[in-house]
């Protein structure tokens, strides 16, 4: 679980409300209009924007990632590797049949070792999966980041709807707080939906996108070299190629100045 992304979002919604409820009641702040030119017009936007297809791929699996932590570091998968490849060397591919490990991708890497399949198969194989995943996860950022971007824009739209109706009934001045209210709240939704969620979120989701390519190229390579029959010690160094220079140290030994 990413506990920052869950408590990032649920201080911004605590500092809102702290705010609301010190200039008044969360009644004022509520305004059906403006939610439904808000959300109606940023769903509407990003259907156009996007094909069906992205937006069930994407908004899931953006969801699913800004808010969970990959199950194992960069440099947890060098350990792993390394560990993976003394048993192969000492058993053979059969003798990783027994492997278990945490992470679905690796698992399937070391599956197609301990089947036998070659070398090709298995790089384009592993390298097909990698792309379609980051190209998913690529969509949701760009989703998210689409609605973040067109949600201020929506609220604008609701404040001059809000001013025409307005200035449209000057002659009844009980009509001109509600229409007033419903004006501003309409920018209030937009800006809130953007910035307290959907931008946070898209750059949580590249920042991701980042980190999973890192990991899974890592997984490929060291899965490559095991079915190459690479030694342990050389797909350490191989793979600690990856990390930054701060973390290739093995724990407890000095970083070299």
């Amino acid at each position: 679980m990413d506990i920052m992304t869950g408590a990032g979002l649920a201080f911004g919604m605590i500092v809102v409300a702290v705010m609301v409820f010190m200039g008044g009641d969360l009644h004022m702040f509520v305004s059906e209009h403006a939610m439904i030119i808000i959300f109606g017009g940023a769903t509407a936007a990003t259907m156009i924007r996007f094909p069906l297809g992205a937006i069930l791929h994407g908004l899931p699996l953006g969801a699913k990632f800004a808010f969970t932590m990959s199950r194992l570091s960069a440099r947890d998968l060098v350990d792993e590797l390394a560990r993976i490849a003394e048993i192969a060397r000492k058993q053979g591919p059969v003798g990783l049949e027994k492997v278990e490990t945490n992470e679905p991708f690796l698992a399937k890497g070391i599956r197609f070792v301990a089947d036998g399949y070659d070398l090709e198969f298995i790089r384009d194989n592993l390298e097909r999966d990698r792309d379609n995943f980051l190209m998913h996860l690529d969509e949701g950022s760009k989703i998210y980041r689409a609605i973040g971007d067109c949600a201020p824009a929506f609220g604008m739209i609701g404040t001059l709807i809000g001013m025409v109706q307005m200035f449209a009934n000057m002659t009844d001045p009980s009509k001109l707080g509600p229409f007033m209210a419903t004006a501003l709240l309409a920018t209030l939704y937009g800006a809130l939906v953007a910035n307290l969620f959907c931008l946070p979120i898209a750059d949580k989701l590249h920042g991701k996108l980042l980190d999973e390519e890192t990991n899974r190229t890592l997984i490929i390579d060291g899965i490559l070299m095991i079915r190459d029959s690479k030694s342990p010690a050389l797909v350490r160094e191989m793979l600690l190629a990856y990390l930054p220079e701060k973390h290739r140290q093995e724990e407890g030994e000095p970083v070299p100045a």
